[in-house]
């Protein structure tokens, strides 16, 4: 046996072990670490954090979503542009809660439609420009000073009933 079989064989070995360990593991255990302790997700294509975002309607209705998180300007000034498909439940977030101001954006190299949601600081829906439309350079403003904004693809925001005055989490 060569050196590489040797070592692809301890490789294996060692993986149905694990395998084997997880499946006598009883379905209920908590061993591992919290949740809280765990590395954050990145998406693969843009390369940024990924955090769990909840919109809750007027109704009491929970929509929960996975949103890539814009921090830098670059990041923002980037956004989705050239990006071709996103999930139902994902879209991207531009937290601006230590700077709210009246905030407009464009679709200048975008290439899918999206709802854009303005949040003001209180963290409810100020308005939603629904189905912005690619490549678009008009301005699309906000209904007062936005704490954050919120993408998602075009249309979801009716699909769900998410409108002005819905609670937004992050």
């Amino acid at each position: 046996m060569t050196l590489r079989e040797r070592t692809l064989a301890k490789a294996l070995a060692a993986g149905l072990g694990v395998l084997a360990l997880a499946a006598c593991s009883p379905s209920g255990a908590t061993e591992s670490a919290p949740a809280s302790a765990a590395a954050p997700q990145v998406h693969a294509e843009s390369g940024l954090a990924v955090i769990p975002l909840t919109v809750t309607t007027a109704d009491g209705t929970r929509h929960e979503f996975h949103v890539e998180v814009a921090a830098s300007a670059a990041e923002q000034a980037r956004g989705l542009m050239f990006r071709t498909e996103m999930g139902a439940d994902e879209g991207m977030i531009f937290p601006r809660e230590d700077n709210p101001r009246e905030s407009s954006f464009w679709m200048r190299n975008t290439v899918i439609p999206l709802d854009i949601i303005f949040i003001g600081p209180d963290r409810r829906i100020l308005n939603v420009a629904a189905n912005a439309v690619p490549y678009s350079e008009a301005s699309v403003p906000s209904a007062g000073p936005a704490g954050a904004v919120l993408e998602l693809n075009g249309g979801r925001a009716a699909e769900l009933g998410i409108k002005a005055g819905d609670k937004v989490d992050w």
